[in-house]
């Protein structure tokens, strides 16, 4: 058996597209072309009903775009000096002001956990004003004598002994990162303020809270009636995505912290026991983010060689058919909407194969869109009666016109506020009206819910926030309810009824600070979910595994 060979490059960074609107193959030597899918046809797993037939009237008051970041103001009364600069280094605690502080309220910390951090970045402006812009940070304060860390890399000073708080953190560029404890707001946050420094020059200041964000304020680790039926842990890379067919469970990892991903394969025919079957990690190609069953075929988005594709004819022991190559970052996610099968690839757009043979896809085409519209190219995306919803990443959220791939047409564009990053989406009717709830990726990311009706004037109606430090994921839109993988935040389930004021309706905290190979990554915790209509609700955590839940 021959293997999919790996990309030259893995998918460390996002690049620009540049390529025309829609291209696709040679007259000379068409493919067969996919029928568009029929207007009542959803995404199996991800969309809703085609119309929810909720009360909601389909009157919306049209909300301010914010981006993810909100200014939540100066977090403490200390600050940094910058102007001794040639004279002491940029973590020099003399540089700190922290005259105003409360020592004894940073001495009753409990001298461990994981922390996001919320930095607030102040720089000041030629007529005297302060612009502030956000920034984030993580660190993890251990208690057992292992390693302390900010953002993965080792502490180069601790001290959090009697009263005082300070961290130093060097990356391999030499910036230097110093946060100064000042107060508490509870006891999961600690406000401060930081420096920044290249050398000795800061190159960023200003102040910063700190959540742990393994604490909810209280908040019990589940609601709502959302009974956890079972934990599997994953051996294999870290686990981000999983998706569910015939009574087989299949989990794709990342490659991290120097464990290879790949597959795994559990029988969650009986989901109080899932039954592990096999796993498969291909040494040059396995940094997978995603997968979608069709017939007998499972395909997965792999960052080295594009789509590839197993036979499931036997759902327990997955066969190498073939891979489809797609650029030279491969594919990041994909789905199958009707007989096609779409693959998101950064920097070479959306591959569209007619899968009705499942096991031979064929490229019937490439969409891509020009660069203000795609910057840094499709991450996700999402087909609803005849349309595609792509997430572009830094560059928006595309509607695209699909019932005829000979002439795909860019109906309408929303675009973020500050370029926050569009990740995910889903897609449903209610009362008539055309409604994409959205997320993006990075702290701050929340849910949007924007009415699309008229894709060339997008408004939005409503969102959903957590904490500012935290993200947002995937999302499944099932009828009126809206399950959503919320990295920290957990497992959260809406009542989207009334799409202008999503109601939670239950939730389950997955993230533990105790977890096995839990890091201070900011993108850590609930990965996917998946609702496949079997009764059951299906999470992957990037530490704790697969887990299963009833469904509400």
């Amino acid at each position: 058996m021959t293997h999919p060979p790996r990309s030259h490059r893995i998918l460390t960074s996002l690049c620009v597209l540049t390529l025309a609107l829609c291209s696709g193959c040679d007259d000379d030597d068409k493919p067969r072309r996919a029928a568009p899918p029929d207007a009542s046809e959803s995404s199996q797993d991800d969309a809703g009903t085609p119309d929810a037939g909720t009360p909601w009237d389909g009157t919306a008051t049209p909300l301010e775009e914010r981006g993810n970041w909100v200014d939540p103001g100066r977090a403490s009364a200390c600050d940094f000096d910058t102007a001794d600069a040639s004279t002491s280094p940029c973590q020099e605690p003399s540089r700190f002001d922290v005259s105003s502080c409360d020592p004894t309220a940073l001495a009753a910390l409990e001298q461990h956990g994981i922390y996001m951090v919320d930095l607030r970045t102040e720089r000041t402006l030629g007529d005297g004003g302060t612009l502030a812009t956000g920034a984030f940070t993580s660190f993890r304060l251990s208690e057992d004598g292992t390693q302390d860390t900010m953002m993965g890399q080792p502490l180069l000073t601790r001290d959090t002994r009697d009263g005082g708080f300070s961290l130093v953190s060097r990356t391999v560029t030499n910036t230097t990162t110093t946060l100064r404890g000042c107060d508490t707001l509870a006891p999961d946050r600690i406000t401060g303020c930081f420096a920044r420094c290249f050398g000795a020059g800061a190159i960023q200041k200003g102040t910063f809270t700190a959540h742990r964000v393994a604490k909810w304020s209280g908040e019990p680790e589940s609601s709502g009636g959302l009974t956890l039926l079972s934990e599997t842990h994953v051996a294999t890379g870290e686990p981000v995505d999983v998706y569910v067919a015939k009574s087989h469970a299949y989990v794709v990892s990342m490659r991290r912290l120097g464990r290879n991903g790949g597959l795994s394969v559990y029988d969650v025919s009986d989901p109080q026991h899932p039954v592990f079957k096999t796993s498969i990690s291909l040494p040059q190609d396995n940094l997978w983010n995603a997968a979608w069953a069709h017939g007998d075929a499972l395909y997965i988005a792999s960052a080295d060689s594009g789509t590839v594709v197993y036979d499931i004819s036997n759902p327990a022991a997955p066969g190498f058919v073939r891979n489809l190559p797609s650029g030279t970052y491969g594919v990041h996610t994909l789905l199958v909407d009707g007989q096609r099968l779409y693959a998101m690839a950064p920097e070479s757009g959306t591959f569209v194969y007619d899968v009705t043979n499942p096991l031979d896809p064929v490229l019937l085409t490439n969409i891509s869109l020009p660069e203000p519209l795609s910057l840094a190219g499709p991450h996700d995306a999402f087909a609803y009666q005849g349309r595609l919803y792509i997430s572009n990443a830094n560059g928006g959220y595309s509607i695209m016109d699909v019932t005829d791939l000979e002439n795909v047409r860019h109906l309408g564009q929303f675009v973020h506020g500050n370029k926050a990053f569009a990740h995910h989406s889903a897609v449903g009717t209610f009362a008539g009206r055309t409604i994409a709830f959205e997320g993006g990726e990075g702290p701050g990311a929340h849910l949007r819910v924007l009415d699309v009706t008229d894709p060339a004037h997008i408004v939005k109606i409503g969102e959903v926030r957590k904490r500012n430090v935290t993200s947002i994921h995937n999302l499944i839109l099932r009828g009126q309810t809206l399950y959503v993988a919320w990295y920290q935040e957990g497992l959260r389930v809406f009542d989207v009824s009334n799409p202008t004021s999503p109601r939670q309706v239950a939730h389950h905290n997955t993230y533990r600070e105790t977890d096995p190979e839990r890091t201070d990554s900011p993108f850590t915790g609930a990965y996917g979910v998946r609702v496949p209509g079997d009764g059951h609700v299906y999470v992957v955590d990037s530490s704790r595994g697969l887990l299963i839940f009833d469904e509400l």
